[in-house]
């Protein structure tokens, strides 16, 4: 057949796929399903938006009365029934972020070697599998675990360097999840380009790879950050205490900290009735502080976003 003729063929079939006719039965009964799934995905979200609303609004009622500049800068007295919350938050952010310090670098470490370095096998399928099992163990089998590892066997001590390494083993499965994924997601033609062009495999991973990646990474630190600072039972038997008069002086003192003094206030206090508005004015700046973490990792995982560009 002529190069032409068969030319000719092959453009009048794609014409006659182009204007088959469809099924409009097919159509009809999939358009009411999709609305209907569609629905579905809306009153989820309504559900969840409003139950955040709820609690939101809950605390920020009780809350906002008990806030003061006393409050945020004062430490506690009288039974916890005065005063303010100084060294608890202070004790929070120090924990959070000594945390991450632990965690990120062993967390990214370790996934680039599962996705750069490890070869596909039983090993690397079993690694996986006990990080994405780490991930869902409850907190206090942490807090056991840093109370047998950190404080007794290397005696730190009921400490801030304690509660620092628990807290670390608690979010390093996330982060490690997080950083995997970050490096999957590069592109190939990246690694491909820079090994073209003479870089060796560390210098690709270090100076093209890992930056590329590094948005999504910072994604994952703060999920990390976030649940590092609202962890009570793993800091309950290695890092926090009930009251302190003054700030801890070395990483091996211990510290307060905001989820373990909402804990003591509802549960253990003396006059917990005359603690409830300390009570709800310790969530609510604990759910700012918190945001406020959140917020400044976003900035930045922006700022580097737009620095890729």
């Amino acid at each position: 057949m002529p190069r032409t003729a068969f030319a000719s063929q092959q453009t009048a079939t794609l014409g006659n796929i182009g204007h088959m006719p469809q099924d409009s039965g097919y159509v009809k009964r999939r358009k009411p399903l999709q609305r209907f799934m569609f629905g579905l995905f809306h009153v989820a979200v309504f559900i969840n938006a409003a139950a955040l609303a709820i609690i939101c609004g809950f605390v920020l009622y009780h809350g906002l009365p008990a806030i003061s500049w006393e409050f945020l800068t004062a430490f506690p007295r009288d039974s916890m029934t005065k005063g303010g919350i100084l060294p608890c938050i202070l004790g929070t952010i120090a924990l959070s972020y000594g945390s991450m310090l632990i965690a990120l670098p062993w967390g990214v470490a370790t996934a680039i070697y599962l996705q750069e370095y490890a070869r596909p096998g039983p090993l690397v399928h079993a690694i996986r599998l006990t990080i994405n099992n780490l991930a869902g163990v409850p907190s206090v089998v942490f807090g056991l675990f840093g109370l047998s590892m950190f404080v007794t066997a290397m005696k730190m001590g009921v400490s801030l360097l304690a509660g620092m390494f628990t807290l670390a083993a608690l979010v390093l499965p996330l982060i490690i999840g997080a950083s995997e994924e970050a490096l999957r997601s590069v592109s190939q033609t990246y690694r491909e380009a820079s090994l073209g062009l003479g870089a060796t495999k560390w210098q690709t991973i270090s100076l093209v790879v890992l930056p590329a990646a590094l948005p999504s990474i910072l994604t994952g630190a703060i999920l990390a950050v976030g649940r590092a600072a609202g962890e009570t039972a793993a800091i309950m038997f290695t890092a926090a205490m009930f009251f302190s008069p003054r700030l801890p002086g070395s990483l091996f003192d211990s510290v307060m900290a905001l989820p373990y003094h909402i804990y003591v206030l509802a549960t253990a206090g003396t006059e917990i009735e005359l603690t409830r508005p300390m009570q709800f004015g310790t969530s609510l700046v604990l759910i700012v502080l918190v945001l406020g973490m959140n917020l400044m990792a976003i900035i930045m995982r922006a700022r580097l976003q737009r620095r890729l560009r």
